[in-house]
Formats: structure tokens, C-alpha cells, sequence
């Protein structure tokens, strides 16, 4: 699912926009609205009222209810595999693992994608403006302000460089970067502009541990006797009101081979449509420790996320509240209690 649409959306906004696909219609049901308040000279905000979830699938919940069966939820024959794994039988090859990370494993990945993964090499959307920024996520807890920030001429391939002067940028603090922080590229960096994959950019190999772990989870999507090549992998970060917009992940050589999708922290509605903009998608919830395949068919679908929830009871984020318990996790649980990631790992050959 590649960060290619974010942020909240404002009914004059809504209004002005001429496109009424069924699946745009489907991304302004779910959407976070907010507006400004009549009258009100301060850039004060309310949020629209709750929207209608009854035809949002929870593949948590029995298989056997009314609104599955009326939209096709399948379990899916994996005899090998040890996880359940549900489909939807109008859009094959895509699978739809529920639980498939432990607690302890969600907040491993978790601190991995803010400690770790914004690491230079691997690029992030402030690298084109900043440079190459080291320890975002320490400095922010630290509340360090960033003063000395790298010349993105010097570190970008051709198609991103900038002619800014950054010497006319004024110190930053690192929470303002951090909170500006949409996504992060790892192993074979994705170059935005040119819409491929940049092999002459510096890079790492992915983490042998999400190898380990996109292996195990592609299994269901993999034909017998193949294997998933993890080569590339995006991480999305989502705050309170981001979104991301409708799309298609059609930049790999072979759309056969799955994207491997997990979601961390924060509930959100997904959207799966069809080949067209005007097919009606289907919604879903994911949560956190559930896994998305996208395979095959699939593969050309439009899909996007309309919506995260934030709000203390409808996160549900309460086992993963309880593990961050430490003083030197409190900002990481700061952080998670308002925010979603998305790792989605996908063979680029």
C-alpha cells in the first residue's frame, strides 16, 4: 500500500470535489470530517458526527454472521499454515490473516518502525527537504531541536534533488519533524517522482527478522514449492486524521507474488474495491497484529485506509497500552495511543 494520499479533509473540501466513483463516495463515508466552528476567529475544529460501521467486515468476529455471508467472507484451505485465514470470494488472492502477531511481536515491530527504519539510507518524505535525519525518534523524546540539518541536494538521486537554501531554515524542534513523518523506504528505495524503484540509490538489505517474518506470512498467497523474496518495504505512518487515498500497487515486476501487509497500533477502516474506481469497495477493520495478503488479481484492485480511530475506545489498543509500561517507553505509548503504522514488504523482481 504505497503513502501516496494523506490528510484530514474539510467539507468545503468534500464539496468542491467533483468525482463521485463509488469508491470516493466509499472514502467520504468513513473519512474523518472536521470543520471550524461558526464564528469562531481561532482555528478551533469539531469533528462530524459518527458515521454508520454496520457494513464495516470484522474478520475477528464469526464467521457464520449474516453481513460475512452477504459479503463473501470465505475461510481459506491453508492446511500448512497455523494461522485461520480468511478471503472474500469476489476478489481472490486476497487473504486476510486476523492475530497474526503476538502482543510481544507488535511492539517489537512497533519500536523497530520508529527507531530503527527511518535510518539513513533509507529514505523518508522529509529527506527531500531535510536531508538525512539520524535518531528522529530519540531527539523527539529528547525534545532536541535540529539546527544542522543536511543540504538535500547532497544526498538525493537526480530526480529529488532541491535548490533550497537550508541555511535559511530556522532550528526545528525533532517533535514537529516527527509528527510530519508519513512514511519510510526500506531495503531497495522507492522513488516517488519517477514511480520505480531507484537501484542506484544507498540502501540496506531489510531486516532479516521482517524477512523471516513476510516469508512465513506469504505463505497463503504462494503457490507450492515458492517463496516470498522480501526486497523492498514501505512504512506508513498515520496520525489522527491522515488517510490514505485510493490507489493501486502496480509497481512490481510480478504481480503475482503478494504484498505483505501489517498493521500495528491504532484500528483503521480498510477499503478493497475493483479493477475500475467505480466498483463499490468493500470495508473492513484492521487492527493491530492483523496481516493483509495482496496477490494475483487482487493485486489490481484499488485499496486505500479512509479512516483510523484514536479515540480511547475505539482503538482498541488496550494490550498494547499494558506493555509499554516503562518510563523510557512513555513516549513510544504517547505516540501509539494517537497513531497506526503499516509495514507492507513486497518482492520488487
Amino acid at each position: 500500500m504505497a503513502a501516496s494520499v494523506y490528510g484530514a479533509e474539510t467539507p468545503a473540501t468534500a464539496a468542491a470535489d467533483l468525482e463521485r466513483t463509488a469508491f470516493r463516495r466509499a472514502e467520504k463515508k468513513y473519512k474523518l470530517y472536521k470543520s471550524p466552528l461558526p464564528n469562531s476567529r481561532k482555528k478551533i475544529t469539531v469533528t462530524k458526527p459518527t458515521v454508520d460501521l454496520a457494513e464495516v467486515i470484522d474478520f475477528r468476529t464469526a464467521i457464520n454472521e449474516t453481513l460475512h455471508h452477504r459479503m463473501g467472507v470465505i475461510m481459506v484451505d491453508c492446511p500448512d499454515f497455523d494461522r485461520p485465514v480468511f478471503g472474500l470470494s469476489d476478489h481472490p488472492g486476497f487473504y486476510f490473516i486476523p492475530n497474526a502477531l503476538t502482543i510481544e511481536e507488535q511492539c517489537h515491530w512497533i519500536r523497530e518502525s520508529l527507531h530503527s527504519f527511518p535510518q539513513p539510507p533509507n529514505r523518508t518524505n522529509l529527506t527531500p527537504f531535510y536531508g538525512p535525519i539520524y535518531d528522529l525518534f530519540d531527539a523527539a523524546q529528547k525534545q532536541e531541536v535540529f539546527s544542522n540539518l543536511e543540504n538535500p541536494g547532497n544526498c538525493q538521486g537526480d530526480s529529488q534533488k532541491e535548490t533550497m537554501d537550508l541555511s535559511k531554515h530556522p532550528p526545528i524542534p525533532a517533535t514537529k519533524l516527527l509528527r510530519k513523518l508519513r512514511w519510510s523506504t526500506l531495503g531497495l528505495q522507492f522513488d516517488w517522482s519517477m514511480r520505480n524503484y531507484n537501484v542506484s540509490l544507498p540502501h540496506n538489505k531489510i531486516p532479516e527478522g521482517l524477512c523471516k517474518l513476510a516469508k512465513k506470512m506469504a505463505f497463503p498467497a504462494m503457490s507450492k514449492g515458492e517463496e516470498f523474496r522480501p526486497e523492498a518495504a514501505i512504512v506508513n505512518y498515520y496520525g489522527p486524521s491522515d488517510m490514505l487515498g485510493g490507489h493501486v500497487d502496480d509497481m512490481e515486476a510480478d504481480w503475482s507474488r503478494p504484498i505483505v501487509s501489517i498493521s500495528l497500533g491504532c484500528k483503521a477502516v480498510f477499503l478493497l474495491g475493483g479493477k475500475t474506481r467505480e466498483n463499490d469497495p468493500i470495508a473492513m477493520y484492521v487492527r493491530s497484529g492483523d496481516i493483509v495478503l495482496m496477490a494475483g488479481e487482487a493485486r489490481e484492485c484499488f485499496h486505500g485506509v479512509p479512516r483510523i480511530f484514536t479515540d480511547e475506545e475505539s482503538a482498541e489498543i488496550d494490550s498494547l497500552v499494558t506493555q509499554f509500561t516503562s518510563k523510557d517507553e512513555k513516549f513510544i505509548l504517547d505516540y501509539i495511543r494517537n497513531s497506526r503504522i503499516n509495514i507492507n514488504i513486497r518482492q520488487v523482481n
